[in-house]
């Protein structure tokens, strides 16, 4: 397995177990009180099992898995699919900080964080397809 692959499969790992986690927490309301912008930050948990886990997982088995590109760099170009890690990680991150600082504060701030987190993360997923797009043929 390459040694990317093992950095996205470890940080999904960790998304998975930190996105469950913390939206355990939200799930608590009715046994006890939960502050307001961590309820309000529950679409950021679940971004974070879904593209911090699910997406994660995909594109670092993706990046093992599919054909290879070529007999030079049979998985594409790596400084790309590292930007990707990053950029997805990155955006990640900014999310978890927008959600609640959203449900806080009304302001450019906010807003800015968040789209900041988008747009790291449509330019991840720009990039995986940049990359792997050569790679998806036929025999």
């Amino acid at each position: 397995m390459p040694r990317l692959t093992r950095w996205f499969v470890r940080a999904a790992l960790v998304n998975l177990l930190v996105g469950l986690g913390l939206w355990l927490v939200p799930s608590a309301q009715p046994i006890v009180e939960v502050p307001g912008w961590m309820v309000a930050a529950t679409p950021a948990f679940l971004h974070l099992i879904t593209v911090g886990w699910l997406t994660q997982l995909i594109f670092g088995i993706g990046h093992w898995m599919f054909p290879k590109a070529s007999r030079d760099r049979p998985r594409g170009n790596e400084r790309i699919m590292w930007l990707v890690f990053f950029a997805l990680n990155l955006g990640l991150a900014l999310r978890v900080l927008g959600e609640p600082l959203l449900a806080k504060q009304n302001g450019w701030l906010p807003g800015l964080v968040l789209v900041a987190s988008a747009s790291l993360q449509w330019l991840a997923v720009a990039g995986f397809v940049v990359n792997n797009w050569g790679r998806v043929k036929g025999r």
